[in-house]
């Protein structure tokens, strides 16, 4: 059982908070977006230090010595709280709302005990006109030490063991046209088996770091046929998006059973073996 918390934290909450004792991590795809904008006292890091390839294969999580000396730079704690946000991106454009999901899961994977994430990120946050900054903050750095938690994720093999027992619901996060057809991967379609569910469908159209509300959001699910009776097993393409719907299943709506499978369908298609299923159909 993670002793980790993750917590959705609204615009007014951080507002009351700033002077808390925590790391606020600013994740904006850009870092002249952060140069640019950010909230006082954020400090800055990419979310891509997160992952480099392993024999190859791209989107796969860093050692635990390499996590420590990144996160101890930017005074991550173990049992300091972190909060996370990110944005459009006001310099760049280039932010898709994904990057505070990702940068969440990641602390909570490496042994972060509470973390907090922005609910509608720096975009809110700037709609209503709170603070913002162009200094940087002094931080030191600290003594983080990694404390993976490997009952939060599956791998290829496990993944494989489990994905179709009657127990287990499989979720595809990625948007329906690559569910469907043809994406960037070198084979078509979806995992057979995988429900197809956007994450993008359960966050607000104009700010894709905005949850909707709980009922809208229970409607959606429940339409889905997903029930708590089941194991969750969260993917997508690299693992990225999974991470939104991951965060979602096990700290926000309480599911009992969740795990995210970090290799995804870049794993998953890379194996001539496995096959894929194409159109609107989990099988």
């Amino acid at each position: 059982m993670t002793r980790t918390n993750v917590r959705w934290a609204d615009t007014t909450w951080l507002e009351e908070n700033l002077d808390r004792d925590m790391v606020i991590i600013d994740t904006q795809p850009n870092i002249h977006d952060y140069v640019q904008e950010h909230i006082p006292g954020a400090v800055y890091f990419n979310e891509g230090l997160m992952r480099v390839p392993l024999y190859g294969r791209p989107g796969v999580y860093v050692p635990d010595r390499s996590i420590e000396a990144v996160l101890s730079r930017i005074g991550v704690e173990n049992d300091k709280t972190a909060l996370v946000y990110s944005s459009r991106g006001a310099f760049s454009g280039q932010g898709d709302g994904l990057a505070q999901t990702m940068m969440t899961y990641s602390l909570a994977r490496y042994g972060v005990k509470d973390v907090y994430i922005l609910n509608g990120g720096l975009d809110k946050w700037k709609c209503e006109d709170k603070a913002l900054t162009r200094e940087f903050p002094t931080i030191e750095p600290s003594n983080f030490i990694a404390n993976v938690h490997e009952e939060l994720f599956i791998d290829y093999e496990r993944f494989r063991e489990m994905k179709d027992d009657e127990e287990v619901a499989l979720l595809d996060a990625r948007p329906e046209k690559f569910y469907t057809g043809q994406g960037p991967w070198i084979q078509p379609g979806h995992i057979p088996g995988a429900i197809n569910l956007p994450w993008k469908t359960l966050m607000e159209p104009d700010n894709a770091m905005l949850l909707k509300d709980d009922n809208t959001i229970n409607e959606i699910i429940g339409a889905k046929g997903i029930g708590r009776d089941k194991t969750i097993i969260c993917s997508c393409g690299t693992g990225r998006e999974a991470t939104n719907e991951f965060i979602l299943f096990k700290w926000y709506l309480k599911f009992p059973e969740v795990v995210i499978y970090e290799g995804s369908f870049t794993e998953w298609s890379s194996y001539p073996k496995n096959s894929t299923v194409t159109g609107s159909e989990p099988w």
